[in-house]
């Protein structure tokens, strides 16, 4: 199948399309807006399937609550500070065990920040965002093709857990052009979910609500989601394991921050530094054991994010004290270059005496 040269904004509208995505809710902000324009002028292309622009983010994510209950696949898109007002709705979304894809394009924070990419929303979804105790599947691609394949996989994670899956991009990932393969066509327009609510002629009525007055019956729906949280955390998770065979100092990054970590890596090895990195693909669940097998290999870890401190968080908590844990980020939408993390990994290496 031929290549097309396409933004992540796009190839994520067009993956959509093609993962049987059936309507889209949106509302415009900066640096997401090229997906909404996508899916206005192209989810038509098959019939029965509906584009809104909302009027506000908070609307968005309730017609996807409502979209969700009709049983059709459903799907909204934002960018850091739209995704907060979003956090209610995705709350409602988990409490009721309902499948939804969302996209953060994120950007610099906090408040309205910068239009600039930033990874400083990774606490807001890997921690659930919103009130109670649920979490949301959490998806960092790292390249346009990725994108494109993940937000196919993320159609597929959330009809098969019935929990929202969030994938969390930032406005470079959205912005840049790159060749990307589509390995699906599309589909034709998925069956209804079973339990659905279309209407209860001729079957007793169904009701979808997050609220109940009984303890038990509350303390039962969170035992139910903590269940399927188990399942993913044992057969969901995904990483990247790059050059990490013989190095003594291996970095973590995610997303946007691993690509540009990789042309530092090459760098290194080419300086005669025995680099390698961990790159998490679900950032929740988080591949834990994954990275604590690295620990057997050393002790030296770099963890590189665009923020100031996040999944270094899940990388401590993963690595259990088995290893030494620098840190190098860049806060505020500022976006570092390989040179840079390069000097870093210099220092660092010569420091902890691995040459």
């Amino acid at each position: 199948m031929p290549k097309m040269l396409m933004t992540g904004n796009a190839a994520v509208g067009e993956a959509a399309i093609r993962a049987g995505c059936q309507s889209y809710y949106g509302y415009p902000i900066t640096p997401q807006n090229e997906l909404t324009e996508y899916m206005a002028a192209n989810l038509g292309r098959r019939p029965g399937c509906a584009f809104v622009q909302a009027e506000s983010e908070i609307a968005a994510i309730n017609m996807v609550y409502g979209a969700s209950v009709a049983g059709v696949r459903t799907m909204t898109s934002s960018s850091s500070p739209g995704i907060s007002l979003k956090q209610e709705g995705i709350s409602y979304l988990a409490a009721c065990q309902l499948p939804a894809v969302i996209v953060n394009m994120s950007r610099g924070g906090p408040g309205l920040g910068s239009i600039s990419a930033a990874q400083s929303d990774y606490f807001q979804s890997t921690r659930g965002g919103g009130h109670g105790d649920y979490r949301t599947i959490v998806l960092g691609p790292g390249s346009v093709q990725e994108l494109a394949d993940l937000t196919h996989h993320a159609f597929e994670l959330t009809d098969k857990y019935l929990i929202p899956v969030i994938i969390l991009g930032d406005g470079m990932l959205g912005q840049m052009m790159e060749p990307v393969e589509f390995s699906h066509e599309a589909p034709e327009v998925p069956p209804v979910r079973q339990d659905a609510l279309r209407g209860a002629k001729g079957r007793p009525s169904r009701f979808v609500r997050t609220f109940t007055s009984n303890p038990p019956d509350l303390e039962e729906v969170n035992w139910s989601l903590f269940r399927r949280y188990q399942l993913l955390q044992k057969n969901e998770v995904m990483w990247e394991n790059y050059m990490t065979e013989d190095a003594r100092l291996i970095v973590t990054a995610f997303g946007i921050a691993a690509r540009i970590a990789k042309g530092a890596i090459k760098q290194a090895r080419a300086n005669g530094l025995k680099i390698g990195m961990f790159r998490p693909i679900t950032l929740w669940p988080f591949p834990g054991e994954q990275l604590k097998a690295l620990s057997k290999k050393t002790k030296f870890f770099l963890d590189f994010e665009m923020n100031m401190g996040q999944m270094i968080e899940d990388v401590k908590l993963s690595l259990e004290g088995a290893g030494d844990v620098s840190f190098h980020g860049r806060p505020g939408g500022v976006i570092p270059t390989p040179s840079e993390v390069l000097r870093v990994i210099t220092r660092i290496y010569y420091q902890k005496g691995l040459s």
